[in-house]
């Protein structure tokens, strides 16, 4: 289940990091090299990674352009290993140093995930004094040195970025315009940059972009359809302001997500073909995706654009939503009382345990306050500002990304059911349990890392993963539990053996 509820459910379309297209790790690499890391002036002298400016500056601008360059990462040679073993025919796990999580961290151990009061985990020194111990000059750990290098392959190239928003703007602009213009039916969208690209976390190339059509609707009805307290019919309270609508009412007078949706479709279908300039094709429909979604050519690859209908509507949140959300320690009891009062999203999703698929569901939708929670992450407001302190939130959760992409591309067809969307619930897991933002000093990356990762090998051992915003939704059914223990094996395996499979290249 993905924020935007396009890309994330449906999994990784064959997304493959920049090294496996030939541009990207290479090159990413090169960009990086000439640029000194910026030198940690405190006792021990770690080198710290640059976090890119305030992202909150950029949060309120939808547009694509903006740069998520870790800048200043250090590009450092980690230790090499023997590659033959890195992924077949390997030796009994080994336990290392680089391979060790943290006290209060579950490495798929019957350990209880940290709580809020063992934020300082237990064995492990604080870490003001883990870095004045440090040796002077000392560059960190052979695992932090590792990550760094890895970020530093992950950055997005600033030309890169120009080329391919400058592509997705034209043609979704010209969409856009296109559908409004036509019947009436959804002359009043407008459009909201959602996913990982606009929340700055878009690892190797900035070729996926998820886009909302939003559309306001006034005096609706929701009904669950389900006990997870995420899909829901939707019904009229009486005649709609919007006439228009009640041609996409199904025989039970619910609004139809699927005739809403391929109304759309046939409209952006239509529309590409007058698109100049830009090659643009419409891919095939695949049942129960909330996304149409366009490919634009961008030799010598492609950008996939995923549009995703959103309903906007202004009441209150459902019952299923009170208990989430727990963001008090972290961002502040205020901030949570101004998500809450924000308007309520839901995206044309069918709901697959539907015994009769009508496609009449929709799920709710929090991007727009994922979206926020990412650019304004600090608990406090200077966090990650220019001239504020810098945090490493957002590189731990690129990392974890990045580890579980890889993760996907060699076990494709046993990890089909893993998405971001599941690293990113348990980075906000992992936010409110480490509300502070020392917890996750931009100079302790190895140390926050593996915290987060043992969450998460947590999560994957129980088969335990509560929706953020909906607690009661679990997002590791018991019905996946083999996938989520293959998926616990395999990151306890990279764990144990220092990550060989950040080295490899694709």
């Amino acid at each position: 289940m993905d924020g935007a509820g396009g890309r994330g459910e449906r999994g990784r379309r064959g997304a493959r990091p920049a090294a496996s297209r030939g541009r990207g790790a290479g090159r990413g690499a090169a960009r990086s090299s000439p640029r000194r890391p910026g030198a940690d002036n405190r006792p021990g002298g770690a080198a710290t990674l640059q976090t890119p400016q305030r992202d909150g500056a950029t949060a309120a601008d939808d547009r694509p352009g903006a740069d998520d360059r870790p800048g200043g990462a250090a590009t450092l040679q980690a230790p090499q290993r023997d590659r033959a073993t890195a992924r077949c025919g390997r030796p009994a796990r080994q336990t290392s140093a680089v391979g060790r999580l943290p006290a209060g961290a579950a490495a798929g151990g019957g350990e209880a995930p940290p709580t809020p009061q063992s934020r300082a985990p237990g064995g492990r020194a604080p870490a003001a004094r883990r870095r004045a111990a440090a040796p002077d000059g000392a560059a960190g750990t052979p695992l932090a040195l590792r990550l760094r290098e890895v970020l530093s392959r992950l950055s997005l190239g600033r030309q890169d970025v120009s080329d391919a928003s400058g592509r997705v703007n034209q043609v979704v602009s010209h969409l856009i315009q296109a559908i409004r213009s036509q019947d009436g039916s959804f002359s009043s969208i407008e459009r909201l940059g959602a996913g990982s690209y606009y929340e700055h976390v878009k690892i190797s190339e900035p070729n996926e972009f998820d886009i909302m059509l939003v559309m306001p609707v006034a005096r609706l009805q929701l009904d669950e359809c389900d006990d997870t307290g995420a899909y829901y019919y939707l019904t009229f309270k009486r005649n709609p302001k919007e006439k228009y609508l009640l041609k996409f009412l199904d025989e039970d007078k619910k609004l139809s997500a699927f005739k809403m949706l391929q109304a759309l479709r046939e409209i952006i279908k239509r529309e590409v073909k007058n698109i100049k300039n830009v090659e643009v094709s419409v891919k095939r429909k695949k049942a129960g995706s909330p996304a149409i979604t366009l490919l634009i050519k961008n030799p010598p690859a492609e950008i996939s654009v995923d549009i995703i209908l959103t309903l906007e509507v202004q009441q209150s949140w459902p019952p299923s939503t009170q208990d989430g959300l727990k963001i008090e320690q972290w961002l502040g009891r205020k901030v949570r009382g101004e998500f809450r009062n924000k308007s309520l999203y839901l995206v044309a999703k069918q709901n697959k345990n539907e015994k009769v698929l009508k496609g009449n569901t929709w799920r709710l939708s929090f991007s727009h306050i994922e979206k926020a929670m990412m650019n304004n992450h600090g608990r406090s407001k200077t966090c990650c500002e220019s001239d504020g302190p810098k945090c490493c939130r957002k590189s731990c959760l690129k990392l974890l990304k990045y580890l579980v992409e890889q993760l996907k591309m060699e076990y494709p067809k046993e990890l089909e059911k893993f998405c971001s969307y599941h690293v990113k619930t348990a980075f906000f897991h992992s936010c409110v349990m480490w509300p502070n933002d020392t917890d996750w000093h931009v100079g302790d990356l190895d140390h926050c890392f593996q915290k987060y990762l043992g969450y998460f090998l947590h999560c994957l051992q129980k088969s335990q993963l509560p929706h953020f915003f909906i607690p009661k939704y679990n997002l590791l059914s018991l019905e996946d539990k083999a996938s989520s223990d293959f998926l616990l094996r395999q990151i306890n395996d990279e764990l144990n053996n220092g990550f060989p499979i950040f080295q490899k290249s694709y």
